[in-house]
């Protein structure tokens, strides 16, 4: 089955902010530019067996099927719909951000 990938504005905020870090601040554009590449092809190749990824487990994360997804040092964090066969990404963010505080701040609404 395929499912159709949606990312909220939260989300495209955050792979367009590891952008501009890498490329602005460590003036590295030729590295941001494949990191951005690699983000994007993983979250695309949720529209394929977006489950395979574990659940985030703490609570109230868990009960709504927060998944998480490596790409390198970052995490894409994201929701399944398995009657509608839509995955939403809720945030990216580097694996050494407060991952809590920063989930708890966020709203899982697709923009």
């Amino acid at each position: 089955m395929i499912y159709q990938v949606q990312s909220t504005s939260t989300a495209r905020r955050d792979l367009k902010g590891i952008y501009s870090y890498i490329a602005d601040v460590l003036l590295e554009p030729v590295i941001a530019e494949r990191q951005y590449s690699r983000i994007e092809e993983a979250i695309y190749s949720l529209d394929s067996l977006p489950e395979r990824f574990r659940r985030y487990e703490k609570e109230p994360w868990r009960s709504r099927n927060l998944r998480i997804m490596p790409v390198d040092k970052y995490l894409v964090f994201y929701t399944v719909d398995n009657e509608n066969h839509i995955v939403s990404v809720i945030r990216i963010m580097h694996g050494s951000r407060d991952i809590e505080n920063q989930l708890d701040q966020t709203m899982l609404t697709v923009d």
